[in-house]
């Protein structure tokens, strides 16, 4: 009996040990739009930071890198999914949008970006295929947070997404979702949907 109990040991062990592979690789990406060179455009200083597939590297890169808050104004940091690059233009966000949420709490804004990663990662979302990434915008007055989807005009599966993030993020006040279509063409964008 003593041996089976020593080979159970030991193999629970070895597999505590392995690393814990995520259902998708994220990519961690940085720009900042502090001082943008003139003429160019818009993601040309956008950088890609590190990307992770597995619990353990997530949390050493969490621990290792600056959170939002901790950014320089104008300083956009964006957890997107590996292959999906956080520009409109990309074709996954192409006909997508945005769940956005504003913060003037920088303590807020990290809670709030700690609990969608872990979400996201975790695929707590039941749309989890929908969801491209999350944006933290730090600026001078507000910060604001962003949830970045595929399929913008599908009202049912973008409500969806919004009520889980409501309540993934605890936010009481009401959030809005807005097309990257209209705010390409429109200064000043309107709400589509609101939870």
């Amino acid at each position: 009996m003593t041996d089976v109990s020593e080979s159970t040991i030991s193999t629970e062990m070895a597999e505590a040990k392995l690393p814990h592979h995520l259902d998708r690789k994220w990519t961690f990406w940085y720009d900042n739009q502090s001082k943008p060179k003139q003429g160019a455009a818009w993601g040309t200083s956008l950088k890609k930071v590190y990307a992770f597939d597995t619990v353990e590297e997530f949390w050493c890169l969490y621990d290792q890198i600056f959170r939002p808050s901790k950014l320089l104004a104008n300083a956009d940091f964006h957890c997107f999914k590996a292959g999906i690059e956080p520009k409109w233009e990309d074709p996954e966000c192409a006909n997508g949008g945005k769940w956005s949420v504003t913060s003037s709490r920088k303590a807020n804004l990290d809670s709030m970006w700690l609990e969608t990663l872990m979400a996201l990662i975790g695929e707590q979302f039941d749309e989890s295929d929908e969801i491209c990434g999350i944006v933290a915008s730090v600026r001078q007055r507000q910060d604001k947070l962003a949830l970045w989807t595929k399929a913008a005009p599908n009202e049912a599966v973008q409500i969806s997404i919004g009520r889980k993030w409501k309540e993934i993020i605890d936010v009481t006040d009401k959030i809005t979702y807005t097309f990257h279509d209209d705010s390409k063409r429109e200064k000043l964008t309107r709400s589509r949907y609101t939870v």
